[in-house]
Parts: C-alpha cells; sequence; structure tokens
C-alpha cells in the first residue's frame, strides 16, 4: 500500500500535480474519468486535436464535462502544455466560457445561427477586454464552440491560448499554433498574434453560420475552393443569398442576414488594424439579437390579437347566444 501510494504521488507530480493543487480546478482519479466516459468509448468521442481526442463524460453527481485524453507525443511537451492550458482556464470564470454537450438541430433556423454568433462573439469580448489577465484564444474555430441543451453556444479549448499583461494587445509566438482556413494571415506571415487575430478566425466562423461550410472544403463538383474568397465575391455581386444552406423566414431575416454578412467582410480584413474589435462585433451581434427577439415578439403578438378577434366575430354572429363567449375570448387573448 505504501509503495502503490508512492507510485501515485510521483505520477501526480511527474504530471504537473504541484502546479494544479495551485490552479482554481478540480482534480480527478484515473479511474473516475474512466468510468465518467465509459472507458473512452467511440460514442462519447467529441472530437480530436493535435495532442489528443475530447471524450463527453458523465460525473457521478451528473454534471457533464469533457475530457482530452492525450496521445502518445512528448511527455514534457504535453505537460507543459497542459500546465498551460490549465493556467489559462483557472483564470476565465464567464458563463458563456464553459465546456457542455453538442446540440444536434440548432443550424435549422437563423435566429438560431445568430444567437450561436452572438452568445460566441460574447465570450470572446470578455476573454480580450474583462477577463484578467487579458487572453487571446489563438483557435477560434466552429468545433471549439460547443453547445449545451439549451442551445447556449460555449467556446472552449484554451490550448493555444495566451495570457496578455494589461494594455498589451499582441505576443510574438515561439510557432505558429491554431487551425488552417482559420488562421489570421497576418499572423502567419509575421508570427504576431493579436486579439484581431481571434476577429479574423471569428469572421470564417460567421461564414461557416451563414453557409454550412467549413474553410477549403469541397465543392459540389468536387474540387477544392476557398470558401472565404467564394463568400465575400457572392457578397460582392449580392449573390450571398445563393450560398446560405437554410430558409429565410422573412425580409426583416434577410436584412439581418446581409449586416451579418458585412460584419463578417470586415472581420476577414488581411490588416488586423482594419477589422473591428471583438468588443464592437460582438456589441452589433448582441443589437441584431435583441431587434430580432423585439420582432419576433411582436409577429407573435399579432397573430395572438388576429386569432381572438376572428373568434370574437364568430361568437357574435351566431344566430344562437354562446354562454360567457366573451369571457372566454378574454382568457384567449390573455
Amino acid at each position: 500500500m505504501i509503495c502503490t501510494k508512492r507510485i501515485k504521488e510521483k505520477n501526480f507530480q511527474e504530471n504537473g500535480g504541484k502546479v494544479l493543487k495551485n490552479q482554481r480546478v478540480r482534480i480527478f482519479s484515473e479511474a473516475a474519468l474512466v468510468k465518467a466516459t465509459n472507458n473512452y468509448a467511440d460514442d462519447r468521442k467529441l472530437g480530436e486535436g493535435g495532442f489528443g481526442s475530447v471524450y463527453k463524460g458523465v460525473l457521478t453527481d451528473n454534471t457533464v464535462v469533457a475530457v482530452k485524453k492525450s496521445k502518445g507525443v512528448d511527455k514534457a511537451q504535453m505537460n507543459a502544455e497542459f500546465q498551460k492550458e490549465m493556467s489559462i482556464v483557472s483564470q476565465v470564470n464567464y458563463r458563456n466560457v464553459h465546456i457542455h454537450d453538442k446540440g444536434s438541430r440548432i443550424l435549422a433556423s437563423w435566429t438560431n445561427r445568430l444567437r450561436v454568433a452572438s452568445a460566441a462573439a460574447l465570450a470572446l469580448d470578455y476573454l480580450h477586454s474583462l477577463a484578467d489577465p487579458p487572453v487571446i484564444h489563438g483557435d477560434v474555430k466552429s468545433v471549439n464552440i460547443l453547445l449545451d441543451n439549451n442551445y447556449t453556444a460555449k467556446v472552449a479549448d484554451f490550448g493555444a491560448s495566451v495570457l496578455m499583461s494589461p494594455g498589451q494587445t499582441n505576443i510574438l509566438a515561439t510557432k505558429i499554433q491554431g487551425t488552417l482556413g482559420y488562421l489570421d494571415p497576418e499572423y502567419l506571415m509575421t508570427g504576431i498574434l493579436t486579439v484581431q487575430s481571434d476577429v479574423y478566425s471569428f469572421g470564417v466562423v460567421l461564414v461557416e453560420l451563414l453557409t454550412g461550410e467549413i474553410p477549403n472544403s469541397i465543392s459540389k463538383s468536387g474540387e477544392k475552393r476557398n470558401v472565404i474568397q467564394h463568400f465575400i465575391s457572392a457578397l460582392e455581386n449580392n449573390h450571398v443569398f445563393k450560398i446560405l444552406d437554410f430558409q429565410t423566414a422573412d425580409e426583416g431575416e434577410m436584412d439581418e442576414i446581409e449586416a451579418v454578412a458585412e460584419l463578417a467582410k470586415r472581420c476577414l480584413n488581411s490588416m488586423g488594424v482594419n477589422r473591428p474589435t471583438m468588443k464592437e462585433v460582438s456589441d452589433e451581434l448582441a443589437k441584431m439579437k435583441a431587434l430580432h427577439q423585439k420582432s419576433w415578439a411582436q409577429q407573435n403578438s399579432e397573430e395572438t390579437d388576429y386569432d381572438v378577434t376572428i373568434f370574437l366575430h364568430e361568437c357574435k354572429s351566431s344566430h344562437e347566444p354562446i354562454p360567457d363567449c366573451d369571457v372566454i375570448a378574454d382568457r384567449e387573448l390573455h
């Protein structure tokens, strides 16, 4: 028993346990994680990255978590990356920066797509403007925006993130990290990661929400194409509605889609200085979302009033009196 305890303690220390004890994180045993993921079953796998795979886990108290299981890479490098990610995540405390399960029918309507875009932008704005210290996410992409059972967007995976000093807006990276197709071209050329690099990547995500296509996807003819260039070309030629992969409900939604498309184009500017800040992006999407909800509420209110008017007319025009007709109608109205 003493030997087993010593082996466990040695393993704990070698894997960064001493560092983790000083962070605001909960530490689990290997057995607990195996049980939570059903022994890392294939149907629990959520995704895969450079250092490992991510699985859905359910704890004994029914809390849903994401469990990252490392690949057989260099142990020292793995520990350094893991400790770096934990040090960043432990300092982030915000309701939209949390890991949950994926949703399924979320992209069926523009309402939900706008909701996802607004929530993700709000989270990134928090990282840039309100987190202490500020954080550049470094790997903003659709697979890192997870959804809970209420279809609320959560920004995840801080493996490529960096902490900044107050007032700092960029950092010279020792190596390029991120995902091709989402990476800021300015960052690729200079090696300087900035808050505007996240803005570019978020612009790519907006394009995905509009078109349903991932960067560098295969066209219907089987040819590779640059989705971003295709999107900008469609926007400039007033063909943006031809490349959407969902149905719009009314003219109001079409106006919103055009506004989001223009916002995405601004985020995708080749020069970071010409892109909007994440706060500007978040504010614009939040305003759009609020107007959308107000319009939706008004439409539903008008439909209810119309239904009640017809009901009253039918009751009062009947040849035979209907008891408590007005009372029923009034109750229906409320």
